[in-house]
């Protein structure tokens, strides 16, 4: 077997991390994982290999296409190493000029570009092959906009894009991030084809649970070093479930708004959801009673992020909508922060437009405000909240840490406290734990059980994971 990859006494140039001398090397027909917690360095050496940083000790070579190539201190990776991540999305459109809540509103979406114009460019050329497009069942995407998309779509879309330039190394972070069952039955399907096809094939999970199936060996990493190397079936049976201490906020220290005294927090009558003119399901009837905890199931692209969106104040066209919230029609004469100053939320979309580079303790603070970035100056009984949240999630030494310096998994977890710091009415989290290791998967799991063990408290939960749906939730809405 050849070699795809080696580094010997490889040391990332990366400014501000310290990483150990790395031995490692890839030969050309294996499939190898990345495995570590939130913060461990998988990532930054994932993007080191594809170019993205350089070298600054040691040995590495590359053997793509049948050319051998070394780098020393001042080289970084060939074209072939490619990464698909959360933050590729950035590739595809400039993000930082848009928000959050434009994608519902229709006159400030135009300059979005669609899947088509991405895709094939013209009737007559395409920038991906038509073949991909079917591979990945997404040739129903292709008029509409990029903006408009759930996370799961985006995610298939990122990957057509990677597969089209047939690199000879394909490096998936968080490899089914977003994806319901089905969509991740299609990936492992599709991972074992492009292995057949001669791509070498790397991914990086925070957890042994999130391990693709065609997974041979495994590289274990822990704070900037490699801790093991191993097969994937031996680290299976390695890692049973993390013990943890039972969690200890106390709820009653938390500023919270007077509660409404309606017996219902959501009503929905016959329903649409749609983009703009486009429907994707007719006729939804949810009534949301005060104190049910509720599971919001249903495919990627079902239509439950705008759903949501009328329920958070975030979509305009929840004034159509025959929906009373807390008791009060939509258009009576609320406004969108009173009702959001009831609602503590999280979503993979929020991640995405979360373009605010403030520390990682401001971040958790604009909860109180329901702002995107820090504006007011916090109480000092709100700071005491934001300290014991940080205590809580075990993550205390990022409080100064820049948002955008903060690894993705790390940053799930400082927008999941976000969520919860004025102790909401209602707690809305759509797919809460993307990215998370095992150990903070449950850690936020019993914060959440925590969260709803108090009189009155209202939960929706959106996952595709069903193992990872708490205890509490007894109620479920599925939307086919």
């Amino acid at each position: 077997m050849s070699v795809l990859l080696s580094l010997r006494q490889a040391v990332p140039r990366i400014p501000g991390i310290c990483f150990a001398p790395i031995d490692w090397q890839i030969e050309k027909g294996e499939i190898w994982a990345i495995v570590g917690e939130n913060g461990s360095g998988k990532t930054l050496l994932a993007e080191t290999i594809s170019g993205k940083y350089g070298w600054s000790k040691g040995i590495v070579e590359f053997s793509f296409s049948g050319k051998h190539s070394i780098n020393n201190e001042k080289g970084t990776a060939s074209e072939p190493a490619r990464l698909v991540s959360f933050n590729s999305a950035y590739s595809l459109a400039d993000f930082r000029d848009m928000y959050y809540q434009q994608r519902f509103n229709s006159t400030e979406t135009e300059s979005s570009p669609s899947v088509r114009d991405l895709l094939q460019g013209s009737k007559t050329t395409h920038l991906v092959a038509p073949e991909v497009i079917q591979m990945l069942g997404i040739g129903n995407l292709m008029d509409r906009k990029l903006i408009h998309l759930s996370s799961g779509e985006l995610r298939k879309l990122l990957i057509a894009g990677q597969i089209n330039d047939n690199p000879e190394l394909l490096i998936f972070d968080h490899p089914f991030i977003g994806l319901d069952a089905a969509s991740r039955d299609l990936m492992n399907e599709l991972f074992a084809s492009l292995s057949h096809r001669g791509i070498g094939l790397l991914f990086l999970t925070p957890s042994v649970n999130d391990l693709p199936g065609c997974t041979q060996k495994v590289l274990e990493m822990d704070k900037f070093r490699i801790s093991a190397k191993t097969t994937a079936s031996q680290l299976k049976a390695k890692y049973g479930a993390p013990l943890l201490s039972t969690t200890n906020i106390d709820w009653h220290s938390f500023s919270s708004t007077e509660e409404s005294t309606s017996p219902e927090v959501v009503r929905m009558e016959n329903v649409d959801i749609s983009y703009g003119a486009q429907i994707i399901r007719k006729g939804v009837n949810w009534v949301i009673k005060k104190g049910e905890k509720w599971a919001l199931l249903g495919p990627n692209g079902s239509g439950k992020s705008t759903l949501l969106s009328y329920i958070f104040a975030d979509n305009p066209q929840a004034y159509a909508k025959n929906l009373s919230l807390f008791g009060r029609k939509r258009g009576s004469g609320e406004s969108i922060w009173e009702i959001k100053s009831r609602i503590g939320f999280t979503s993979s979309e929020m991640h995405l437009y979360y373009r605010e580079n403030v520390p990682a303790l401001s971040v958790v603070a604009s909860g109180f405000f329901d702002s995107i970035g820090l504006f007011r100056k916090c109480t000092g009984k709100q700071l005491a909240i934001v300290h014991q949240m940080f205590e809580q999630l075990e993550i205390s030494p990022l409080k100064g840490t820049p948002f955008l310096k903060l690894s993705s998994g790390e940053q799930r977890l400082v927008l999941f406290a976000r969520s919860l710091v004025k102790n909401p009415e209602l707690l809305i989290l759509d797919e809460p734990f993307h990215g998370m290791d095992t150990r903070k998967k449950q850690l936020c799991r019993q914060i959440v059980e925590s969260y709803c063990s108090q009189p009155d408290k209202t939960l929706i939960y959106v996952t595709h994971r069903r193992e990872e749906i708490p205890d509490c939730i007894d109620r479920f809405m599925e939307l086919r």
